[in-house]
């Protein structure tokens, strides 16, 4: 108790004038990341636009129907398929959505992945990893038994860029 006394009659020393006003910059931050998810979600919706409108890919991922994790910079989202088509793109984290296997990467890659004409290295998840902006983890063998499907997927981001350039 006597401590507790002693520590409320002096004055703190870590307080500065004007830090009422850094909450409010730091508040900010958060914003910034919440565009960025929302700019990942809308791309993954755009993806399963262009997915439904492309028969060959449906033809090729038509055995698929797994759960695939896509970190972005610590930022989790879950691609669900079934039968070759997304059915559900689901923010996370989520300890209890299973999935089959995850690619990791950080945002500045994956926009350079998704560019019209991307440089060497960023061209394919295999790329990512090569380079050490990518990781691949889960059940490899459902990947390489869906390897084209699944890169074809990932790419229909630039298949617009690419009409325009």
């Amino acid at each position: 108790m006597a401590f507790l006394e002693k520590s409320q009659d002096r004055v703190l020393t870590h307080t500065f004038p004007g830090m009422a006003h850094r909450p409010a910059f730091m508040a900010a931050i958060p914003q910034l990341m919440y565009a960025w998810e929302a700019k990942v979600i809308d791309t993954f919706k755009q993806i399963q636009t262009r997915l439904e409108a492309t028969p060959h890919l449906l033809r090729l991922g038509r055995l698929f129907s797994e759960t695939v994790l896509i970190e972005v910079g610590g930022d989790e989202f879950y691609l669900s398929f079934e039968k070759g088509r997304i059915v559900s793109v689901v923010e996370g984290p989520s300890r209890k959505t299973p999935w089959r296997f995850a690619l990791r990467t950080d945002a500045e890659a994956l926009n350079k992945f998704w560019e019209a004409r991307p440089e060497p290295g960023f061209h394919d998840i295999f790329g990512l990893v090569k380079i050490g902006r990518g990781r691949i983890d889960g059940d490899i063998l459902s990947l390489v038994k869906n390897l084209r499907f699944f890169k074809e997927v990932l790419t229909l981001a630039r298949a617009k860029e690419e009409l325009a350039a």
